[in-house]
């Protein structure tokens, strides 16, 4: 980890959105877990967690801003291909829509916001 880093990154696993999981679990069962004090960044280091965001508008380091925008475009492929799979729990439309939301985040990691 290197404390000089000004950049803010993206998590290496950056659609997981561990915020999200942990507000949820907290609203539902009033249970909050310790947020992590290190996480892997899409550029492969090691920073504070609050030296790094989902936000495709936040993110300064280049290398994450290509991870995040792999990764979301990977997505959107994977959940089209769920939406069209005989018996999937949704249907082509809200994968198509979801898959939509996520190549518009990439877009907004290549765009630089």
């Amino acid at each position: 980890m290197d404390d000089a880093d000004p950049h803010i990154h993206v998590e290496q696993s950056v659609t997981r959105y561990d915020a999200r999981a942990r507000n949820l679990l907290a609203g539902t069962f009033g249970l909050v877990g310790d947020l992590p004090e290190t996480v892997a960044t899409g550029c492969g280091l090691r920073v504070p967690y609050a030296m790094t965001s989902a936000r495709p508008e936040s993110v300064t380091c280049l290398a994450c801003r290509e991870h995040g925008r792999a990764q979301h475009l990977r997505l959107a492929e994977q959940i089209e291909r769920l939406g069209s799979m005989p018996g999937a729990a949704i249907t082509p439309d809200q994968s198509g829509q979801v898959a939509d939301h996520h190549r518009d985040l990439a877009r907004r990691f290549a765009d630089g916001g």
